[in-house]
């Protein structure tokens, strides 16, 4: 489960340890062998059972051991063996002040005497390894004297080579227990399969897996209940979602340079390219712009055109009404994001989701330290994670994101000149099966100005729902024309009207400060 930092740790003198993690029992079974290895005898806790002996020589339990201030002591009274106390959960009681007290005076005791095993070893001998603490929680955060005091790990998520382990060794189980009576998967399959796993934990994979061969078999077709298992369990958390992306930069009218700066990124995609280049994979875009000028329709096209997945990241989910736990679920998405990799992060209206982190605290500084987070992943994560993020209200957004470095460009995506009106206006007639050439462009394109693309398409539908209700929905499909499309712009009063004055502000603001995306 990538956990050797624990042994690391333990064996280099820190007194506590902790692990955050979901799948309690893959993680004590490797801390308790970890323990064994460095010569210490593993001692349980838990508030269900309290102290037992655990490992290869499990069954002494400690009889009133289940309040965890007990166990601690009991702990400390040990000081001189060369012992492990494994708590499971220890976190949640932290609020009382006494099991705070216990633990604290635990790690103390731990760590002086780890001190002086280390200042007494004679130089040739085996080198003695004092009582140590390993905390297994599910929750991240812990109070700051514990969080001084202790050293935090995370399991990592299972790698390629890791993920195809897990899918021979799970239908070799399946076979064998008769579940799975024909594999025929070729290896093109299997590299497919273990491309859809990505992102998830040995035993989320192995599950997904397990479900796919209910059916008897394993095979080029069950990817797709793999690609849904996968898409379910992410959806789940509320955090991460999978979004379909059919659109493709074909569908979008203008934005010429913004398509010109994705074609020459695309090949940093490319692990040769990059290797030849001494080049680091693209780190993304901001998109500013009016509302409804395609900043979302341009994030799923960047995912369509790259053959990427793309997966939208809800800053609203994040947050937790317990402590921490907003912290650990955005840590968790970001960690999920770059397993997935390559792949595109779409962080829709960025703005809205982090607004209290660009003005006075209301949250506690919740949201500033979650944008730190988010900052400081976006400027050191190395994985092909390519991040849009679009914006619309300047004012929102917190100084720190438009620093260089966090994104490759900014680019503002204003309304959209004639070129674009026109490439717009019949991209949306040809999808309505209409006939361009029997469309005045011109005029339409001269009464649509200051509209935005969003706006010129609801003007085409609307128009086609005029003429659909007055048609009958006739055999041979609803037809519109050019006078129904401009009496249903003359009826639409477009932001660049009613929000004259923001647009104007955000233009003013963006002609200095990003790249026009047309």
């Amino acid at each position: 489960m990538g956990l050797e930092s624990v042994k690391k740790h333990l064996e280099a003198g820190h007194s506590c340890v902790r692990v955050v993690t979901l799948e309690e029992g893959d993680v004590l079974t490797e801390v308790v062998g970890q323990v064994m290895e460095l010569g210490l005898t593993p001692w349980l806790w838990s508030s269900v059972h309290g102290v037992r002996r655990t490992g290869g020589t499990s069954g002494e339990v400690i009889a009133k051991t289940e309040n965890p201030a007990a166990a601690l002591t009991w702990a400390m009274q040990r000081w001189r063996e060369p012992m492990a106390l494994i708590t499971l959960d220890m976190a949640d009681r932290l609020e009382d002040p006494l099991v705070l007290r216990a633990l604290r005076e635990l790690i103390e005791t731990f760590r002086v005497q780890a001190r002086a095993l280390s200042s007494q070893r004679v130089p040739g001998e085996e080198k003695q390894i004092g009582p140590r603490l390993v905390m297994i929680d599910h929750k991240d955060e812990v109070p700051a004297a514990i969080g001084a005091v202790s050293v935090r790990c995370a399991p990592e998520l299972p790698d390629d080579e890791a993920l195809m382990g897990i899918l021979k060794s799970t239908a070799r189980r399946m076979h064998g227990s008769g579940h799975l009576r024909q594999a025929g998967l070729t290896a093109g399959g299997q590299r497919r399969a273990v491309e859809i796993m990505r992102g998830l934990t040995a035993r989320q994979a192995e599950q997904l897996l397990v479900e796919a061969c209910m059916d008897g078999s394993l095979e080029e077709n069950d990817l797709s209940k793999l690609f849904a298992g996968k898409r379910r369990l992410l959806e789940d958390s509320g955090v991460l979602e999978f979004v379909d992306s059919p659109a493709s930069m074909d569908e979008i009218g203008g934005l010429s340079r913004l398509k010109a700066w994705l074609r020459k990124r695309e090949a940093g995609f490319d692990p040769k390219v990059r290797e030849s280049a001494g080049l680091m994979p693209p780190r993304g875009l901001l998109l500013l712009g009016v509302q409804g000028a395609g900043k979302s329709l341009a994030s799923k096209a960047i995912a369509t055109g790259w053959k990427r997945p793309l997966m939208k990241l809800d800053p609203s989910a994040l947050f937790d009404r317990y402590i921490g736990e907003s912290e650990r679920r955005l840590r968790e998405a970001l960690r999920q994001a770059e397993a997935m990799s390559p792949v595109v992060l779409w962080i829709d209206e960025i703005e809205k989701g982090f607004a209290s982190a660009a003005s006075a605290s209301v949250d506690g500084g919740l949201s500033r330290r979650m944008f730190g987070t988010l900052l400081t992943w976006m400027q050191e994560h190395r994985a092909p994670v390519f991040t849009v993020a679009t914006a619309n209200d300047i004012a929102a957004l917190p100084p720190e994101l438009l620093r260089k470095g966090r994104f490759d460009e900014i680019f503002f995506v204003d309304l959209p000149g004639e070129e674009a009106r026109r490439a717009i206006l019949e991209i949306h007639l040809r999808k309505r099966r209409q006939d361009v050439k029997t469309f005045d462009l011109a005029a339409l394109i001269g009464a649509s100005a200051g509209f935005s693309g969003a706006e010129i398409e609801q003007a085409v539908m609307s128009a086609l729902y005029e003429a659909a209700s007055s048609q009958g929905g006739a055999g041979e499909g609803v037809q519109i024309d050019t006078r129904m499309v401009l009496d249903e712009i003359a009826r639409t009063k477009p932001l660049s009207v009613t929000m004259r004055e923001s647009v104007e502000q955000l233009r003013a603001w963006a002609a200095e400060r990003c790249v026009m995306a047309d």
